[in-house]
């Protein structure tokens, strides 16, 4: 199943982000190999972020979350995975 996890951050997020970055990228990473995670990034507004993951459950999102070295650190404020539900792409559920 895909989830979409969004974050919302705290207002000096990018000033913030830079003693985390690494261990977060570490943690992505991992998630990646793994291959649960897909994509992520910030939206324009520098107030939320959105990952992309493909997991068999909700649970697997918030294992992630609450092993990221940014929300361990405060940076990110909520968060919010989102059931997705693909019906076109190279990966559409039929």
């Amino acid at each position: 199943m895909w989830y979409l996890l969004i974050y919302q951050l705290v207002d000096n997020y990018l000033e913030a982000r830079e003693a985390y970055r690494a261990d977060h990228f570490k943690h992505v990473k991992e998630a990646q190999a793994k291959g649960a995670f897909f994509m992520g990034g910030a939206f324009d507004d520098g107030k939320e972020a959105g990952l992309l993951f493909k997991v068999g459950n909700k649970q697997e999102v918030a294992h992630f979350v609450l092993n990221d070295p940014y929300y361990k650190a405060g940076l990110v404020t909520s968060w919010e995975a989102k059931l997705w539900h693909v019906v076109i792409g190279p990966e559409q559920q039929q």
